[in-house]
């Protein structure tokens, strides 16, 4: 069956998932940036953000390169889509990522807001769901073909089906950084309570890498 997991989810040592003040020029927030210094160095992000044949092997590559084995779909929250807040009083804004965004299959957009699906180059086509996350995660599954879904984020996306126990897995990246405000990933959730457990543990220079899965 489908899975949902949440992978390459960077927070800081005081966990926080992404910075304050999200802007065109802070995509994700204040200092947001500076957590994900082990992702950037990867052979996969090279390759899917910058189109280069560079990158490192070893630890950090191997969880980056999973975070897109068998996924399907993708589901963001709006503000992973982009920095627009309220009604889209026009359509200009098309997402952080050019026209050939990294995605490659639909992505759905959790957003209070109705707008008609977005093609890009590439195959990814945002699809804008304004009823909830458990109408995006049933459009994401069937769009999916029996592939897993990837939760992108922000943090409150992810906490919302995180409470309601439906991420089966969870790749947490831990960076060795300090951001003092933001958003944190765990505010309110309680983990053990809701049948998580870590699976999985491994450390790299830049990363500790935490996988968190359902019981």
């Amino acid at each position: 069956m489908s899975r949902l997991r949440v992978e390459s989810f960077t927070i800081s040592l005081d966990g926080f998932g992404a910075g304050p003040d999200q802007s065109i020029s802070s995509p994700l927030g204040v200092g947001g940036t500076s957590l994900h210094g082990w992702a950037i160095a990867t052979r996969t992000f090279q390759k899917n953000l910058f189109g280069s044949d560079g990158g490192q092997d070893g630890i950090d590559e191997d969880f980056a390169a999973r975070g897109f084995h068998n996924i399907g779909a993708w589901i963001l929250g709006r503000n992973m889509f982009g920095p627009v807040r309220g009604p889209w009083l026009d359509e200009s804004w098309r997402g952080w990522w050019g026209e050939n965004p990294v995605y490659h299959v639909p992505v759905f957009v959790l957003t209070n807001h109705a707008r008609a699906p977005l093609v890009m180059d590439g195959g990814t086509t945002f699809h804008f769901v304004t009823e909830g996350i458990d109408a995006a995660l049933a459009q994401a599954r069937e769009a999916a073909g029996g592939k897993d879904v990837r939760v992108g984020g922000g943090v409150n996306v992810v906490q919302q089906y995180l409470r309601q126990r439906l991420i089966d897995e969870m790749h947490i990246a831990i960076a060795p950084v300090l951001l003092g405000a933001g958003e944190r990933l765990f505010e309110g959730v309680n983990l053990p309570a809701l049948g998580y457990a870590c699976a999985r543990c491994e450390s790299s220079p830049l990363a500790t890498h935490v996988v968190i899965a359902r019981q």
